[in-house]
């Protein structure tokens, strides 16, 4: 059986941010995955055969947006 998921960014600011924090991610993008861009959101889908794996790419993806997000704001590259 595959599985498959899909994560989307979006709020304020989407354009802007969940841009650059898509961006970040996609190289570490498997085979499989893709990243994209529209106005006011970026979605990254992707699918495997083990929901375990799927699982623990979600938490891998979310873990490194929220730090891609906070790195942005330490730099001031985030919009006010």
């Amino acid at each position: 059986m595959r599985v498959r998921a899909t994560i989307t960014m979006k709020g304020p600011q989407a354009s802007q941010i969940a841009q650059k924090v898509a961006l970040a991610l996609a190289p570490d993008n498997l085979s499989g995955m893709s990243t994209e861009i529209a106005e006011g959101m970026a979605t990254i889908s992707f699918g495997t055969e083990k929901i375990t794996t799927l699982i623990a790419t979600v938490d891998d993806l979310l873990m490194n947006a929220r730090i891609a997000e906070e790195v942005l704001e330490k730099v001031g590259k985030r919009p006010q």
